[in-house]
């Protein structure tokens, strides 16, 4: 009697199967590319939002520990866009088009955020600069600062007279805040 050398079963995979869930795979991970780059652009833009109204909320006490006034001042070079917290006069800080805060006539850079072009989120206001007052909290001029994505996206704070800032996202544009 002959003997066979056949084991029972086989193990590993064979060519056409690792080809078919290579297949498989890729085609799962080029559906779902698109939806984490708008995934990724809307943390961005929920974090940036966050921290620019911290930063608002952090002027106004600041200028009353310091007992003097404190500006956030909103700039546009070159590279991106700017945020300046800083002591003295609207001119007295700029911002270069590397983030690098510049200031004279002895005025005082206490913060400085930069948002470069390439990284998708910008800031804007509708003012140059907001002074807020130490001794009644209050900000001259009130503004709106827009943080936005080059998709579109936008959250809004709504900075009033009092120094206190309302968040919106307009036509609901940004999840999780309310529509302005």
């Amino acid at each position: 009697m002959q003997r066979k050398c056949f084991p029972a079963f086989q193990r590993g995979l064979s060519l056409v199967e690792i080809c078919v869930v290579l297949a498989i795979v890729s085609i799962l991970a080029g559906t779902a590319l698109p939806s984490f780059d708008g995934m990724l652009e809307s943390r961005r833009l929920v974090g940036q939002a966050a921290e620019l109204a911290l930063d608002l909320r952090y002027v106004r006490s600041e200028a009353v520990a310091r007992n003097e006034g404190v500006r956030v001042s909103f700039q546009t070079p070159a590279g991106g866009s700017c945020t300046i917290v800083h002591t003295g006069a609207t001119a007295d800080c700029t911002c270069d088009g590397s983030g690098v805060a510049q200031c004279s006539n002895g005025a005082t850079a206490l913060k400085t955020t930069f948002y470069p072009v390439g990284r998708g989120t910008s800031v804007h206001a509708n003012v140059s600069s907001m002074r807020f007052d130490p001794v009644n909290g209050t900000v001259s001029p009130a503004g709106t600062v827009r943080v936005s994505t080059s998709s579109g996206a936008e959250v809004h704070h709504v900075v009033n007279i009092l120094g206190r800032v309302r968040t919106c996202s307009p036509g609901g544009s940004a999840k999780g805040y309310k529509v302005c």
